[in-house]
């Protein structure tokens, strides 16, 4: 499975873009972004912690999406590779094999191709 970070990225934001504008997904996708503008903003956490901690969970779920969304917000928050590396092996602590796989594959291509945005 070859998977490209910035396609899945696009396909992801468009999907969501998309589904905002249907009726039957409209309300949902509404709510589903208020949650997130909610939870990502500055509190006692800042955003790049928080999004550190999203790269946990989506190592640990293994979700493709999540992890390439969130590395790029990491990044954009402000977070280093090795600040992603870690989050992603603290999940690795809890989810074994499958979530160093998704660590050294997925994760590890979407800070090589996301970084540069951010230099």
């Amino acid at each position: 499975m070859q998977e490209d970070p910035r396609e899945m990225l696009n396909d992801f934001v468009n999907g969501l873009d998309e589904f905002s504008k249907m009726d039957a997904t409209k309300d949902s996708v509404e709510s589903f972004m208020g949650l997130l503008g909610t939870t990502y903003t500055e509190g006692a956490l800042d955003v790049k912690t928080k999004e550190l901690i999203s790269i946990g969970i989506a190592t640990y779920n293994r979700c493709l999406y999540c992890i390439v969304y969130h590395t790029y917000k990491a990044l954009e928050a402000g977070a280093k590779r090795d600040e992603i590396l870690q989050a992603a092996m603290v999940s690795v602590a809890f989810g074994g094999g499958p979530s160093m796989a998704y660590s050294v594959t997925l994760l590890k291509k979407s800070i090589d191709e996301f970084e540069k945005d951010f230099a």
